[in-house]
């Protein structure tokens, strides 16, 4: 069984994808909920730190585990077929389109995207409205915190 990683605020932590429906994300855009993960811990880690202010960040932030059962089926859109622009800041409006076209489709539960952080490894977007989704495994939130050293400058 498959394990994919999120890192949220404890508040924040329900997987009810309301986060991406109200502010839209790189991969989708506002109206429709989705719920990020990470391949693993530690991509989820990066995530999370490159869109973290030390100043802002709260206290108390949680590590959630999502286990995938086998049978899974997931989407997944290669670095390879994306425009060339995909990793520049601000998103180009062309991969919440994608992100809308599989979210609308409903094929999958889940759409692995690459990391703009780390291009070789891969984010998950799941659908919280699709049927499959209540088939995840989801474990109680775990305390997190950045290491202190990862503020130094």
């Amino acid at each position: 069984m498959p394990t994919v990683w999120r890192i949220a605020a404890r508040t924040q932590a329900a997987l009810d994808g309301e986060g991406a429906r109200l502010y839209g994300s790189r991969w989708t855009p506002r109206g429709l909920p989705a719920v990020f993960a990470s391949a693993t811990l530690a991509l989820a880690t990066l995530e999370r730190f490159v869109h973290t202010d030390p100043d802002l960040e709260v206290p108390d932030l949680v590590a959630i585990a999502i286990d995938l059962p086998a049978r899974t089926k997931l989407d997944v859109l290669a670095a390879a077929s994306l425009p060339p622009d995909w990793r520049e800041y601000p998103a180009p409006i062309t991969l919440a389109i994608l992100g809308e076209r599989w979210l609308r489709a409903g094929r999958t539960v889940g759409l692995w995207v690459p990391s703009v952080v780390v291009p070789r490894e891969r984010n998950l977007v799941l659908n919280p409205r699709h049927p499959d989704f209540a088939s995840l495994t989801v474990a109680p939130p775990e305390p997190f915190a950045f290491d202190p050293r990862l503020w130094k400058r």
